[in-house]
């Protein structure tokens, strides 16, 4: 199976030589199950010539917001109408997540209660349990998007996760690619330009708590690979 990485965003250069990108991060989340990947760095203006270019896609975060004025970002949100209404399974991350739910009829925005940095615990509405995985965003999905339900939320972020009834699309903001080694690079980075002392300590002081990243990347997989099936 092959998945097609649609590219919004770019690691600093300083961290990819020891971290790589973020299509490779989510190589290294989804290995294991024989996947293809391939990346499409839209960004740059570089898209697919359409939603049956890969059999399953997957959208990265990015640094821009969805409302602002870039014509990629305009043409990735057509992108995703496209994919959606070829139901070829579709998974978003962070910016994904805003971005699919932006596209089809939902709103994401600046949040109000500023950044959510480091682990963060969720509710997994499906199984109950909690999950804590490394969060980097100021946006945020204010409005919930028609034939979705919500899979995972916290008090700081209601709307953290999507899955869409009419189509095989599932995302969410946290970014279960991330290793706690990048994010504390990433953090120290921008250290007194985007993160205050306080905002950059409290999450560093939480990085070594135990994540579920790796349970979020084997249930992606399965979404992947169960979609494929019923796709053949």
């Amino acid at each position: 199976m092959r998945i097609g990485i649609l590219e919004t965003g770019f690691p600093p250069r300083e961290l990819q030589e020891a971290h790589g990108t973020y299509p490779d991060m989510f190589a290294k989340l989804l290995g294991g199950h024989g996947f293809e990947f391939q990346a499409w760095p839209v960004l740059k203006d570089v898209f697919p010539q359409g939603p049956h270019d890969a059999d399953g896609w997957l959208i990265t975060g990015s640094r821009f917001g969805v409302y602002d004025d870039e014509p990629w970002i305009s043409r990735a949100m057509d992108l995703v109408r496209e994919i959606a209404a070829a139901k070829v399974p579709l998974v978003g991350i962070c910016f994904g997540h805003q971005l699919m739910a932006h596209a089809l009829g939902g709103r994401a925005a600046k949040s109000d209660k500023g950044w959510g940095l480091g682990p963060v615990d969720y509710r997994d509405l499906e199984s109950g349990e909690t999950m804590r995985i490394i969060a980097v965003h100021q946006d945020q999905v204010l409005e919930q998007p028609p034939r979705t339900r919500i899979i995972a939320e916290n008090d700081f972020c209601p709307i953290a996760g999507l899955a869409w009834e009419d189509t095989p699309a599932i995302s969410w903001q946290p970014h279960p690619e991330m290793s706690p080694a990048f994010t504390t690079g990433l953090i120290e980075m921008r250290r007194g330009l985007t993160y205050d002392d306080a905002l950059a300590d409290a999450a560093l002081g939480r990085m070594t708590e135990p994540l579920t990243s790796p349970a979020l990347g084997q249930r992606i997989a399965r979404f992947f690979e169960e979609n494929a099936k019923v796709e053949a």
